[in-house]
């Protein structure tokens, strides 16, 4: 089942969201502000996101740009009640696959689905073996498993050494076996990129 982030401090859009996609089958996860979305972005492994972008603590082109950052490739959907052309260009360069005005019904969030369907999402070579080494560093991770986690981590790590989320990760699993040294030392390595 793919996993989606719904982002937005509105509990009506989220609801709405949550559940026109539940419908459409997708395994739902919520956030109401950007640090929020940041944290959830950092512990799970996510498919697509929809993201507010005028949001309480941290906006959300400045999440946007700070998942990108760290390596964090989640095709994002911007939704937002102010539309700008500024807005839009600025969401685009971050690499936003679509932008949505609100209000917005579940059949336009449907055509969006569809119309993201045809068309790949992650072109560059490698990047599939990539995602999943990390997407399964996650999974195991939200599952405590961090043993196997850091196993999945070292594989990708061997693949992108230029990639921040992956230390983080990997100073995730060692805090998760209880080895606060190299948990420290691979999130003083992730603080290098950030």
């Amino acid at each position: 089942m793919k996993r989606v982030l719904v982002v937005d401090d509105t509990k009506n859009i989220r609801m709405m969201l949550t559940k026109c996609l539940e419908l459409e089958g997708y395994e739902v996860i919520t956030a109401v502000d950007g640090k929020q979305a940041l944290e959830m972005f950092t512990m799970h492994a996510f498919d697509l996101a929809f993201l507010d972008i005028k949001l309480p603590e941290i906006r959300g082109t400045e999440v946007l740009k700070r998942i990108r950052d760290i390596g964090i490739k989640t095709p994002v959907i911007i939704i937002t009640a102010y539309a700008t052309v500024k807005n839009a260009i600025d969401c685009t360069n971050l690499g936003a696959v679509a932008y949505i005005q609100k209000p917005f019904s579940a059949e336009k969030i449907k055509a969006v689905l569809k119309e993201l369907d045809n068309v790949p999402l992650h072109s560059e070579p490698g990047d599939s073996i990539l995602l999943n080494f990390i997407n399964d560093a996650k999974v195991y991770l939200d599952k405590g498993i961090f043993d196997k986690a850091l196993e999945s981590l070292k594989k990708a790590i061997s693949m992108d050494l230029n990639n921040p989320e992956i230390y983080l990760l990997i100073s995730k699993s060692y805090d998760g076996m209880g080895d606060k040294d190299n948990s420290k030392r691979f999130y003083q390595f992730y603080k290098c990129f950030v």
